[in-house]
């Protein structure tokens, strides 16, 4: 897939709460700000008291209602986001105060963006459909199915798709003259991070552990140590370090490739940060002896607590996109991309080959080859799938905004990020941090200025 069929897009972070709230499917509601930050609207004298089995006004912005029902839809997809991370609810007496104020919030941003001239277009409505779709491993074809046997009327989706686009454009753009990052500003945070060094220290280690049982002989101490001479002479040639931990290591880890993971340094022990305190990227150390027997590490990555990464891990893949529409039905495209899996896989057909006479994507003629890529390269649901493929795998069919695809990753490797890319990746960190700041000091600016009456008191 090429660079403008695959573009690095922002995740659809409005499409989640959507299917929260309609479907019973894993997709997550947007959070609740901290009740410290409501105001908490009472209700008004004479209410009647219990739940009311009609729906009602329970607030009006200026002049536009807000239901009950919407705020029992949006209490019950908050309360499946808190079921699905198995997190405890607030009671609803707490909630249900704070879920209104976050639609009358809502409510006005919305109603700023369309005053202010913006719009959504057609196109981008079924963009987000397709979204929606995809994130939740659905067809477009098999949502609107099932919304239909929820009972659900698919223009209910459509609306509430309209209204999140519209605030995350008006979001957008109103954070964008706001937040501005300097030389200076990043200069600053890496100062900050590094101004302890060795207490900051990351590393993310793997290692292979040569056991040494209680009261060896000194012939079996040299046989073992020769052992892990041998792993530490063979990791040093390039061979790969997660295969020789899976073969030779007797730590827990050997089953995830001898690998840690990354932690600070003062959570591992002392012989394993001296070391490799002083290695590059891929450095190999040991054998190291101690009392649980003789070590081989590997330094997959190392930097400050704080800061980027000092590597990132690159993939290399292939990909066969047919694309959907009137001619070709989603269905019918995962059918025969099955079917290509099966031919690649019984050797009848070649990938590449595939590739080049089916492919829909600037990459057919280079047999589906998509470069190097790195993390955030692609779209999620696409780089989800390709994360978990080994080299040499070739993925079942799958479906993308962009249509259904079929993966192949040939290669990994670790790379280097140049200075002026982790000073990039701080740029971004930076500005995401201000931008949540700006956005709230704007929400806060537009629920001021607009005019809000509270009736009844939301009922669950």
């Amino acid at each position: 897939m090429t660079d403008h069929s695959l573009p690095v897009r922002a995740l659809v972070r409005w499409a989640l709460p959507v299917l929260a709230g309609c479907l019973g499917l894993t997709a997550l509601a947007q959070p609740l700000q901290r009740a410290n930050q409501l105001s908490m609207p009472m209700a008004p004298a004479g209410a009647a008291a219990g739940a009311r089995t009609a729906d009602f006004i329970v607030a009006l912005v200026n002049s536009e209602p807000i239901t009950n029902h919407e705020v029992r839809q949006r209490l019950r997809r908050i309360e499946q986001q808190f079921a699905q991370q198995g997190r405890p609810l607030p009671p609803r007496d707490q909630l249900l105060p704070q879920v209104l104020e976050q639609l009358v919030n809502e409510r006005a941003q919305i109603q700023h963006a369309v005053d202010t001239g913006i719009r959504v277009d057609e196109a981008s409505l079924l963009d987000a459909e397709r979204s929606v779709a995809a994130q939740n491993q659905l067809s477009v074809e098999a949502l609107r199915q099932r919304l239909a046997a929820e009972g659900i009327d698919r223009n209910r989706l459509r609306n509430d798709l309209r209204n999140q686009i519209l605030l995350q454009r008006v979001r957008d753009r109103e954070v964008e003259s706001r937040v501005k990052i300097t030389e200076s500003d990043i200069d600053a945070y890496v100062s900050e991070q590094t101004g302890g060094a060795a207490a900051n220290l990351m590393l993310d280690l793997s290692h292979v552990l040569v056991l040494v049982p209680e009261n060896a002989s000194p012939a079996q101490v040299q046989a073992l140590q020769a052992k892990a001479q041998q792993v530490a002479d063979r990791a040093r040639a390039g061979a790969d370090f997660a295969g020789l931990a899976r073969e030779f290591s007797d730590a827990p880890e050997r089953t995830n490739g001898g690998r840690f993971g990354a932690r600070p340094a003062d959570r591992l022990p002392d012989l394993f940060v001296q070391a490799t305190r002083a290695l590059p990227t891929g450095g190999i150390a040991g054998p190291l002896r101690s009392p649980a027997g003789f070590h081989v590490l590997r330094v997959n990555d190392k930097g400050q607590a704080g800061l980027p990464p000092a590597s990132v891990v690159q993939t290399r893949a292939r990909h066969i996109l047919l694309r959907t529409g009137p001619q070709l039905t989603e269905a019918q495209a995962v059918a025969r991309l099955e079917q290509y899996r099966s031919d690649i896989q019984a050797g009848r057909a070649s990938f590449e080959e595939l590739a080049r006479q089916h492919s829909q994507d600037g990459s057919a003629s280079a047999g589906g080859d998509l470069g190097w890529s790195a993390p955030g390269q692609f779209v999620p649901e696409f780089e989800q799938v390709m994360n978990r493929l080994r080299p040499g795998d070739v993925s079942p069919p799958l479906v993308s905004r962009f249509g259904v695809h079929l993966i192949r990753v040939d290669q990994r490797r670790d790379v280097e990020i140049s200075q002026r890319e982790q000073r990039e990746q701080i740029r971004a960190m930076l500005r995401e941090r201000k931008a949540e700041e700006a956005l709230e000091l704007w929400g806060e600016d537009i629920r001021g200025r607009a005019f809000v009456e509270y009736r009844d008191a939301p009922q669950p």
